[in-house]
């Protein structure tokens, strides 16, 4: 089921929100806690709509059918209106049931700042604190370091998950580049009925969400975020946590290798010394591992500046896009045109059309599901894979792609904060 509501000013940016209806067997949590929210938001629109509120921008609702056997109705819609949803899709937003506790926020690092926004925005209707409250403070206790604490109390924002896959965003974001939002409410039902045959109606209201609450909450969270990315003049991106979280990966991966070296280091002196032969149980003999190569240095150089490169671009950005006029003209509105459209297509730059090693399905070059995993996220895949399955020339190889995509990122962005300057878009503080 696809449902529209016509932009009223840029009918040409489209901001895409969906969650399947299809189940394993009953589904009232998955999916069905997700689907209702769902068709709440469009009814709540279609009032505002009979008082005369107009979208700037195109929505488009989807219930999605087929997610269960494999992502089927999403990715056959997605493939089907691959060049129209790349030309016009600004954001896509996923739900995939729903439950009671804290904000679940996983997605694209460039709708980092703006979903930390609408969560302050949000009342936890438990606690009453603003669910982004609500989850910080969860964060704090649950921390394992007083670095953790530090970041969680100092940083602006939250950090939001990323994305792997195992529900209907994967076609928009790791296939077609499209900036993407995965959202609900988790952490304080009893689980243990996930796709069987108690996830029924007497398990959701007896020990779920069974006063819907949080479903209200989730409807809220997300039919708010669609109206703000359908009613702002400059769609909501920011390049800082993006490029942040940039510097992070890089030096993710930079200690993924050298742990594999010095754990590989050790194994090698521990079979030199004889441990494993002096430790093993004689009545239980087992096999010592194999003798391997320390693997070699790889040169992430590139990320590395890459990454400096952003973090300046999305520094000149954020000063630019502040100082934004409240009116414009004419000719700065298409000149804001062109700067929505930059931001557009900021996600793009960021998958490769050849994708990733030994999956070109999978294009994008930041975010993808482990190749044994399925679900769970690898971040920089190619480039993360390479280490772990020993392909170290291959991991080099990426490393040059991910940094050149980065690279491009970062002179778009450039490019973006330049128009928003040079056309009084922006104005300098004196």
């Amino acid at each position: 089921m696809i449902a529209k509501i016509p932009g009223s000013v840029v009918p040409d940016e489209w901001i895409v929100r969906g969650n399947h209806h299809d189940a394993w067997v009953n589904g009232a949590e998955d999916p069905v806690s997700g689907q209702a929210p769902l068709l709440a938001e469009p009814r709540a629109m279609g009032i505002l709509l009979k008082q005369g509120w107009k979208p700037r921008r195109t929505i488009i609702y989807a219930a999605w059918d087929g997610e269960e056997p494999m992502l089927l109705g999403s990715t056959e819609w997605a493939e089907q209106h691959a060049e129209e949803l790349q030309k016009h899709a600004a954001v896509y937003i996923n739900t995939d049931g729903n439950d009671r506790g804290l904000l679940s926020m996983g997605g694209s690092h460039t709708l980092e700042q703006f979903i930390n926004g609408v969560a302050r925005d949000i009342e936890d209707p438990e606690t009453k604190l603003s669910v982004w409250q609500r989850l910080q403070l969860s964060k704090i206790a649950q921390a394992k370091s007083a670095d953790d604490r530090k970041e969680l109390r100092q940083r602006g924002d939250l950090r939001i998950n990323a994305l792997g896959s195992g529900t209907d965003f994967t076609t928009f974001l790791d296939h077609l580049g499209i900036a993407s939002l995965d959202l609900g409410y988790e952490g304080e039902d009893e689980q243990g009925i996930y796709h069987s045959i108690y996830d029924d109606f007497y398990w959701y209201t007896h020990f779920s969400d069974y006063d819907f609450i949080y479903g209200r909450a989730l409807s809220q969270t997300v039919g708010t975020s669609v109206m703000r990315l359908a009613d702002a003049e400059v769609l909501p991106f920011d390049f800082v946590d993006f490029a942040d979280t940039i510097q992070k990966y890089t030096k993710d991966l930079e200690k993924l290798l050298a742990d594999k070296q010095e754990e590989i280091r050790e194994r090698n002196q521990e079979l030199e010394e004889g441990v494993f032969k002096a430790t093993l149980d004689p009545r239980r003999p087992t096999v010592a591992p194999a003798h391997e190569e320390v693997p070699p240095h790889l040169n992430f150089a590139p990320m590395q500046n890459a990454a400096d490169s952003l973090a300046r671009s999305a520094e000149h950005y954020r000063s630019a896009l502040s100082h934004q006029q409240p009116t414009l003209d004419a000719t700065q509105m298409e000149s804001l045109r062109a700067v929505n459209q930059q931001l557009i297509e900021s996600e793009r730059k960021l998958t490769k059309e050849d994708g990733l090693p030994r999956r070109p399905w999978y294009k994008h070059l930041l975010y993808a599901p482990g190749v044994y995993s399925g679900y769970e996220v690898k971040t920089v895949p190619g480039v993360r894979e390479g280490i772990e399955l020993k392909h170290y020339a291959e991991a080099e190889q990426e490393i040059v792609r991910v940094a050149k995509a980065l690279q491009d990122e970062s002179e778009l962005i450039e490019s973006a904060a330049r128009i928003l300057s040079q056309t009084s878009l922006g104005q300098t503080k004196p």
